[in-house]
């Protein structure tokens, strides 16, 4: 599905309406690790929370950055702040001081502890959402499909509300590949691959991507064959959104559209 952009005046003049006369704080640097670790990952493995000071309990959103796994920096979209939701921007490790395995194991601990501690910031903790740009993207459809790595720290992946990527890769990520001596262009699927892990039983999956003729080496394709194996395993609430005339970078384009699936999904 093409997305028409002109609509998404609408929904950020909406989207502020929603929450109005609620004040909002960010806690910084908040560690989601234990003491033992080294002190790299206490460098990078910390959350910023935006989060209201007041009111009912709302939806919680974790935000994955990009950077391909070997760079970038924890953040909060300014365009998400003060929408009545939490937002959990979300650092991690980097390639090649660690591997992609250990980095989905941050990503892993990082929601753990938004899934113990969401409800201090008055976040509904069973309505926690997953969502990133490129890398990030990854490391949310592969906590949502490998449920192994969620399991590892107490939580089941089936409880997550959704998973909203925002131009993901869902082969083999190209650092993973990397690791391995195989080429960028050398497309493989095999267990760092969100595709390897398509399940029915899935939480609800919206796939977001830039113009299939200008996003970034076939990214648009595979998130179009994760749609289709998705739904071929009997998977039910599947979408694939693309954004025509933006390419890879199209983060602010789409966070309005992560807005509304945010609230048709934590209605449901």
């Amino acid at each position: 599905m093409k997305y028409i952009i002109l609509f998404f005046f609408s929904l950020s003049i909406s989207s502020v309406g929603y929450a109005q006369e609620v004040h909002y704080k960010t806690a910084e640097n908040i560690s989601y690790v234990d003491d033992t670790v080294s002190d790299y990952a206490k460098q990078q493995c910390l959350l910023d929370i935006h989060y209201p000071t007041s009111g009912e309990e709302v939806p919680i959103v974790l935000w994955f950055h990009g950077g391909g796994l070997t760079s970038g920096q924890k953040e909060i979209p300014p365009f998400l702040k003060e929408k009545g939701i939490v937002v959990v921007g979300v650092g991690y490790r980097f390639s090649p001081q660690v591997k992609v395995d250990d980095i989905i194991r941050d990503a892993a601990k990082a929601t753990a502890y938004v899934v113990k501690h969401g409800a201090q910031y008055r976040g509904d903790t069973h309505k926690i959402f997953i969502s990133g740009h490129s890398a990030g993207g990854y490391l949310a459809l592969m906590l949502a499909l490998n449920k192994s790595y969620l399991e590892r720290v107490g939580v089941d992946a089936n409880m997550l509300a959704g998973i909203i990527p925002f131009s993901a890769q869902t082969i083999t990520h190209f650092t993973a590949r990397k690791e391995n001596g195989i080429e960028e262009q050398q497309p493989v699927i095999d267990s760092l691959a969100p595709l390897y892990w398509v399940r029915k039983d899935a939480p609800p999956i919206t796939l977001l991507t830039g113009d299939r003729e200008l996003e970034m080496l076939g990214r648009y394709e595979e998130n179009a064959y994760l749609k289709r194996m998705l739904s071929v395993v009997g998977h039910e609430c599947i979408r694939l959104l693309e954004f025509q005339g933006y390419d890879h970078g199209m983060v602010y384009p789409g966070l309005p559209i992560l807005l509304q699936e945010i609230r048709r999904l934590s209605s449901n």
